[in-house]
């Protein structure tokens, strides 16, 4: 008899009661998986992005980087950053970025662990195993807690969704860049090794 294996899903959720410390140590023990918590409390435990995702986030975050290293307005951060949202939800965007002002008002203790504040820009990149609904829920979650503008980049449908305060979804299909807006003066996107 052959024995059959079931597919663990993409993210495991788990309903589990946790303190910030409690769930800051298992991030820093348990550095191979990337965890985030909603904000009714909610553990998600995904595996780490395959390569491929890995090497297209790097080209987002290096770009977004030389970018602020030419204007100083800011700070970059990749998907291992975490964030505690107003709401509660600790979530880490592939891809972020945070005012200079905003990010210097937090205390050092509070830029050391998952600094309580909602990135000012925020990038999804969708993995092939990423399920679309959960993330474009994440992108109205940064808005409903603060971003002034998110990208969901969509490889398997060619396109791009943007997230704005107050408006609603800007959808871009197969676009060769991405222009930061006010929210990030004079810095595009260059999607062709990306997307």
């Amino acid at each position: 008899m052959e024995a059959t294996t079931t597919p663990l899903p993409s993210i495991l959720k788990l309903k589990i009661e946790l303190t910030d410390e409690q769930f800051f140590q298992i991030c820093q023990k348990n550095r191979d998986y990337r965890f985030e918590r909603t904000a009714s409390g909610e553990l998600l435990i995904m595996a780490p992005t395959g390569s491929d995702t890995g090497r297209r986030n790097v080209k987002i975050t290096t770009q977004l980087d030389i970018w602020n290293e030419q204007n100083h307005l800011g700070e970059v951060f990749g998907p291992s950053a975490g964030f505690k949202l107003p709401n509660g939800a600790e979530r880490s965007p592939d891809a972020s970025w945070v005012k200079a002002e905003r990010w210097n008002a937090l205390t050092p203790e509070q830029q050391a662990k998952f600094a309580p504040i909602c990135p000012d820009f925020v990038v999804e990149l969708r993995s092939p195993s990423d399920s679309l609904k959960d993330l474009q829920e994440k992108m109205q979650e940064y808005i409903e807690n603060g971003a002034r503008l998110g990208w969901l980049i969509d490889r398997k449908n060619q396109r791009v969704e943007i997230y704005r305060p107050g408006k609603d979804v800007e959808i871009l299909d197969n676009p060769v860049s991405l222009s930061g807006e006010d929210v990030l003066p004079g810095f595009v996107l260059n999607l062709q090794q990306i997307m």
